[in-house]
């Protein structure tokens, strides 16, 4: 298999997730600027974390309309898996390819520090490796990650179980004190009805090694390898 991460101006975490997906999970990926059009040969994509063309006019709004996203779209449209990481999943709302919206955080200042998330399912192609329910720790870093969304489009991700992470304390609980940027219901990750797009705000790949704090999210990267490898 062969997983290219998008890159754009103003990028930074994609060398990470390059290092976690070669080196850590052992899966062949490599780096594509975003003016290429054609991702053929690709069988996933991860748009990575940074601040895109600078954040002008909204987080990830220019990156989502340049040429390679067309390619993307086309990706996922093939059920093929695409994973948003913070400025990716800034970039995923913008394109229309997963619902809602990341706003200013509450507290209008940049947050970088770790969070404890709910998986609140496990069926998913990024989730499989967890248990429903299970507590695990991601940083964040990020100043828009406020996730809104519509009242009829919340309740339709509630209800289709496209919530794929929740802010939570320690014991798993849902509370405001463990919300960093003020997200609708705790947000912090969802998929599509397809469930083959997942755009989250916490980094899976800075919590991929023990070394660095946690390896929970190496689980992420490893769910999409398996389920590339079961399925194409």
């Amino acid at each position: 298999m062969k997983i290219a991460i998008i890159q754009f101006g103003g990028t930074n975490c994609d060398m990470d997730v390059f290092h976690v997906l070669k080196d850590v999970v052992g899966v062949d990926a490599e780096t594509v600027w975003y003016k290429e059009e054609n991702l053929a040969g690709f069988d996933g994509v991860v748009v990575p974390g940074g601040f895109s063309y600078g954040d002008y006019l909204r987080a990830g709004a220019i990156a989502a309309r340049t040429p390679i996203m067309d390619s993307v779209k086309k990706i996922a449209a093939e059920g093929k898996p695409v994973l948003g990481i913070c400025n990716g999943f800034q970039v995923l709302t913008e394109a229309r390819l997963l619902e809602g919206a990341l706003t200013t955080n509450e507290y209008p200042k940049f947050r970088c520090h770790w969070t404890n998330l709910r998986v609140e399912t496990a069926d998913t192609p990024f989730t499989s490796k967890f248990r429903k329910g299970e507590v695990i720790r991601m940083p964040i870093a990020h100043m828009e990650g406020k996730f809104y969304a519509e009242e009829s489009a919340l309740a339709e991700l509630d209800e289709n179980e496209q919530v794929v992470f929740r802010y939570v304390d320690e014991k798993g609980r849902v509370t405001d004190e463990a919300n960093p940027n003020g997200s609708l219901e705790n947000i912090a990750g969802i998929v599509n009805a397809s469930r083959n797009i997942l755009g989250l705000m916490p980094h899976p790949e800075r919590a991929s090694e023990s070394i660095l704090g946690s390896a929970d999210g190496r689980k992420v990267f490893e769910s999409m390898a398996d389920y590339i490898t079961e399925n194409f």
